[in-house]
């Protein structure tokens, strides 16, 4: 016994430790009015609709019971029951007690799980726009139909398991009889049962009138899109006027079963039940598909267009497309060389520091020590140089427990607790050996940004627990002069000083160390739930985290910048789509996912902005959108957890951007949305697609910051960038960017460069498949990549030009023995012209011919490499002599051994070239000594 109770103790605690601990976390992060209104809200749920299936299966099993018939009325079928009711006889009220019991707690912790339904309804706020057909609110269909649906099917439940408890009752008890002849059923159980299948149809008629609501919200197959939502021709003169028709029949049919109290025969309503289900299936079933062939399909177009036109405006208007700027684009320029080469300059800060390449040369240079690492994903951020703005690639100094020289459970707890700085290079260009161009760097960090807090307890990379700031001193950072220690001074966390807190936590994490290690003492605190991502998503459990938080030095602080949405399933005529589809692409990976409270939503916003603070893990957040109806509901729900958007400081105002998975959305729904006219809509004939990545084969391609100015606009802007292929094909269709700069008055201005659709206008991968296929930049290629070197390309950054569409992408090559890349090479294309050359300034110099090499309207394609390159040593004669060009061909060979010896395979790869050069020119030099053309040498 004294066993026994000390094992139902232990799951007590066990359980009581993980509420306690939630406690302690959100007071801890001074959110725990969060955890009450939540736990409060699901404890209202469960005790009131638990009570209420209790009430109402017992009250029936009570019932039933006390309606059987007199033990000498019983037939020889029941006579054989009367060991079952003599085993029950005496148990008979705890039986009840324990079954209602039961059935009341599956139901409770039912519909505590609903607790977002319910505060949406209670709280929900107007949208202040109506659905077109029934003319409702969005809200009805947001807040309030949800919530109806809930009640619906709690009461269906309540109905069908309260008419099995009583007919199985009334069967022990000898009101219902299988097997003997005669009546098979008194007529208080006919009575009582009738009732209750009176109550289900009533249910039923409810639910064909709500039916008529969610034709407004429901998906369907259509010709025209995979997703589609709301109302057909069929479904507003089919199927809305049938569940009308059979909402009047099923309340007609339970007013049969209530009468069955009178009556007492089945009769009318068996006949009605039946009418009831016939008439689903002629009415609910059969006429809709009569109208959809002999009506509809003859003549789809003209039927289903102004049902069209009603999902296309809601669509545009739920994912806040309608306001994107369309123009016409020619895709091709007729401008001289000089005025395009002027501008490719002003009309973009080509970035050429891939964020998406270059985490290994961050951690090659920049590390310092094994037991730091940087995400492999770094991100793209704005900082200011004398007073201008340049695009910056950043990533934070995290912590690395597997980089730890010697692991135990005090070196990865307790002495290894964070990561130290910033580090920060500019996007636009790298230094002479094509390694980052530092702007921050090294420990202690030093550089551009100031002075600022920069150890980091709080990051994307930093998973587990750490207990800080008690005796056992922590690893702050190593220099020349050795180890540095320190002792974490903020408030975060949770105390450990209390016993109870520490054994909760033993618990809580499996450590029973935590329980008596000396290590911890007066002032440990732990801290957990360390990632931005699960901290917002921990605060907020109703808005939508973007895949991507970005670090950003704010206020001589570095804090984590997290995008969130809210969401709704629930916007009429709005086509769905699933968050966890469009937002992937080629660099998507479990850090980048995007955590969705619904996956499958028909209307976002990006409101909220919040903060976390790497040092002290304080989260803020910030209302982004004040007219959004969704975010209201919940700031009621919820109030004093958003702060008002004029709490916004400036520094941080200077750092926030538009989110890339919002801007991947919108983007999917534009391939199919951007058309507005019905016609075009169904045909598909203007139909988009997101292109694969190039060099990412079966991904989307990423959308990608840069600071640019699109047709119309003075001067450039931070932007978000994307392009589309027409559907099936692999040429552009169109171009896309966004305002990404919170600053700007457009922010959020959807612009879109439409191409004609007769053009044959490269996109992205025929782009990328031309520098593949280009035999002089494949030779060139194939020499970087000796010596077991390999090449990477970057991201293929796209820009409106005059006209027409540049190209550019930086190239990288990783050193077989170096192990991290480095930019050598910068591929540039214009309409057809082409370029391979080891600087941004000197490829857009050759393919916009401002040396002079070619004339206006000459285009280089791959098959003029070769003639370019002829047409340079004209106006440029190589050596005269062929003795002096295998000369210099000599000399570089011999660097070039010296050179791998060494293992130093950059400066093998530029004698390489050289060698290739001399041989080129010795050559050109003997072929001129054999036309008479030019001196020469047979030797």
């Amino acid at each position: 016994m004294t066993a026994g109770v000390l094992v139902v103790l232990a799951m007590l605690f066990v359980m009581f430790s993980g509420f306690w601990t939630d406690w302690l976390w959100y007071r801890s992060v001074d959110y725990s009015s969060v955890f009450t209104k939540t736990l409060w809200t699901k404890i209202g749920l469960f005790a009131v609709f638990g009570l209420l299936m209790a009430v109402a299966v017992g009250f029936n099993i009570w019932l039933a019971h006390r309606l059987r018939p007199p033990l000498s009325a019983m037939s020889m079928e029941q006579q054989s029951l009367d060991r079952y009711r003599m085993a029950l006889a005496p148990y008979k009220k705890w039986v009840l007690l324990g079954a209602t019991a039961l059935i009341g707690l599956i139901s409770g912790a039912s519909a505590a799980g609903q607790w977002r339904t319910w505060l949406m309804w209670v709280n929900g706020v107007p949208f202040g726009s109506k659905d077109p057909q029934f003319h409702k609110d969005i809200s009805f269909f947001a807040f309030d139909l949800p919530f109806y649906r809930f009640l619906l099917g709690f009461g269906f439940a309540a109905a069908i398991l309260s008419l099995l408890a009583a007919a199985l009752v009334h069967y022990l008890y000898g009101g219902l009889r299988v097997t003997t002849p005669g009546a098979r059923a008194t007529a208080q159980a006919t009575g009582h049962l009738s009732v209750l299948l009176g109550v289900f149809v009533a249910l039923k008629a409810v639910a064909y009138w709500l039916d008529r609501y969610g034709l407004a919200v429901k998906s369907g197959d259509f010709k025209a899109t995979d997703n589609w939502t709301g109302l057909k021709y069929v479904d507003a003169n089919a199927y809305l006027p049938a569940k009308t028709i059979l909402f009047i029949i099923a309340i007609i049919c339970a007013l049969l079963f209530f009468a069955t109290i009178w009556r007492r025969t089945w009769q009318l309503p068996v006949i009605g039940f039946g009418l009831m289900v016939l008439s689903a299936i002629l009415i609910g079933g059969l006429y809709p598909a009569l109208v959809q062939k002999f009506q509809v399909s003859p003549n789809e177009q003209a039927k289903e267009t102004p049902y069209i036109k009603k999902n296309i405006e809601a669509t545009r208007k739920a994912y806040d497309i309608d306001d994107a700027e369309e123009q016409d684009y020619r895709g091709t320029s007729k401008a001289s060389n000089e005025k395009l080469r002027n501008a490719a300059d002003t009309t973009a800060s080509m970035r050429l520091l891939d964020p998406n390449v270059v985490s290994p040369t961050f951690q090659q240079k920049q590390q310092v020590r094994g037991y730091y690492q940087f995400p492999a994903t770094l991100d793209v951020d704005r900082y200011k140089k004398d007073g201008k703005e340049q695009d910056t690639v950043v990533g934070l100094r995290e912590i690395n427990t597997n980089g730890i020289p010697e692991k135990n459970w005090i070196n990865e707890h307790f002495k290894y607790t964070h990561g130290f700085g910033m580090v920060a290079a500019k996007g636009t260009s790298v230094d002479k050996d094509g390694a980052p161009d530092f702007t921050e760097k090294d420990l202690p960090p030093e550089g551009d940004l100031g002075k600022y807090q920069g150890r980091v307890y709080y990051g994307e990379k930093t998973t587990q627990y750490s207990i800080v700031g008690g005796p056992q001193k922590e690893l702050d950072y190593a220099d020349d002069n050795g180890e540095k220690t320190y002792t974490y001074k903020a408030d975060s966390g949770v105390n450990l000083s209390n016993p109870l807190n520490r054994a909760a936590y033993a618990v809580n994490f499996n450590e029973p160390q935590i329980l008596y290690s000396g290590a911890i003492g007066e002032g440990s605190r732990v801290l957990y739930k360390r990632t931005p991502k699960e901290r917002v998503e921990a605060v907020a459990p109703w808005l939508t985290i973007d895949g991507d938080p970005y670090p950003a030095v704010v206020d001589g602080r570095i804090k984590w910048i997290v995008d969130a949405y809210t969401t709704s399933n629930g916007y009429p005529y709005s086509s769905r789509t699933t968050l966890g589809d469009t937002t992937e692409d080629s660099l998507t990976d479990g850090q980048r996912a995007v955590v969705a409270q619904q996956n499958r939503v028909n209307y976002i916003r990006n409101s909220v902005k919040a903060t976390v603070d790497a040092y002290t893990g304080k989260v803020e957040m910030y209302q982004w959108d004040k007219k959004d109806p969704v975010l209201k509901t919940w700031m009621k729900a919820f109030p004093d957890t958003v702060k008002p958007k004029s709490a916004i400081s400036g520094d941080l105002m200077d750092h926030l951007r538009y989110p890339q998975d919002l801007f991947k959305v919108q983007r999917d729904l534009l391939q199919t949305y951007h058309v507005t006219s019905p016609s075009q809509f169904y045909s598909g004939s203007e139909r988009w697609q997101v292109p694969d990545d190039p060099t990412h084969k079966g991904n989307a391609v990423p959308p990608y910051y840069l600071s640019m100015k699109m047709p119309g606009q003075k001067e450039q802007q931070f932007q978000l960038t994307t392009t589309f292929n027409p559907n099936k094909r692999e040429t552009l269709g169109a171009f896309m960017a966004v305002d990404a700069d919170a600053k700007s008055g457009d922010y959020g201005k959807l612009r879109l460069l439409r191409l004609p659709p007769n053009t044959t206008v490269a996109g992205p991968s025929q782009v990328q498949s031309k520098f593949n296929s280009d035999p002089v930049i494949a030779d060139k290629i194939n020499i970087l990549k000796r010596g077991d070197s390999e090449v990477e390309y970057g991201n293929l950054l796209t820009v409106p030009v005059e006209g027409g569409l540049l190209y550019v992408e930086p190239v990288y090559v990783r050193g077989a023995g170096t192990n991290y890349p480095r930019m050598r090479k910068v591929l540039v294309a214009y309409n057809e012209r082409i370029a391979f050359e080891d600087s941004l300034e000197q490829a857009l110099n050759k393919v916009f011919d401002t040396e002079g090499r070619q004339q206006d309207g000459e285009r280089t394609g791959p098959g003029d490499q070769e003639k370019d390159k002829g047409k340079d040593k004209e106006k440029n004669p190589p050596n005269a002599s062929v003795a002096d060009a295998l000369k210099d061909a000599q000399t570089a060979w011999d660097k070039s051994e010296e050179a791998r010896e060494k293992g130093d395979w950059e400066e093998y790869g530029k004698q390489q070239k050289a060698l290739a050069d001399a041989l080129d020119e010795a050559a050109e030099a003997e072929k001129k000594g054999s036309d008479g053309s030019g001196s020469g040498s047979s030797g």
